[in-house]
């Protein structure tokens, strides 16, 4: 019989994300969640939060999947290339490609969910504008396909860990 491993979901703390995720969103909004001290117009969601947990959430998963399926590279080695490559868009293509002549674009198209790419993009790119000056960005329907796209984008995501950073034993 072989071993069975938790594989993509190894870590306690994903589970914690998870559980924050949905208590944020099941939070009652209340008077004080207004975010009265911006302008009208430059005000986020008042859930933004789900979108900036999850996009911190999927990055330790992306990590995690990396060194995973680069484990019999030397610790050291591995730590300096992930390093090297700390931008997310960098690790999802060039360092992607390095390691796997792929990019985890193309790994979802090829397990057949291609949908979930050009989510994650706008994700990214919503969070880049709220990080960087614009916290509008995240607004309403952002942090609403957030939280529907929740399922699909995980289950994409074990896809993409089963291909690369599973072994049979």
């Amino acid at each position: 019989m072989s071993p069975a491993f938790m594989g993509a979901e190894g870590r306690y703390e994903d589970y914690v994300y998870l559980e924050m995720m949905q208590r944020e969103w099941n939070r009652p909004i209340g008077n004080d969640d207004s975010f009265s001290g911006a302008p009208p117009g430059f005000r986020p969601s008042l859930r933004a939060s789900i979108v900036l947990l999850f996009w911190s959430y999927f990055e330790t998963r992306i990590e995690r999947l990396l060194r995973a399926a680069l484990a019999e590279i030397p610790n050291r080695l591995l730590d300096d290339m992930l390093r090297r490559y700390s931008m997310i868009g960098v690790r999802l293509n060039d360092f992607y490609r390095i390691a796997f002549d792929s990019t985890y674009k193309k790994d979802l198209e090829d397990l057949g969910h291609a949908d979930v790419w050009p989510h994650l993009a706008k994700v990214k790119e919503q969070r880049n504008q709220f990080a960087h000056g614009n916290p509008q960005a995240i607004d309403d329907n952002l942090v609403k396909s957030v939280v529907e796209k929740l399922k699909v984008e995980h289950e994409a995501w074990i896809a993409v860990f089963n291909k690369r950073a599973t072994r049979i034993v």
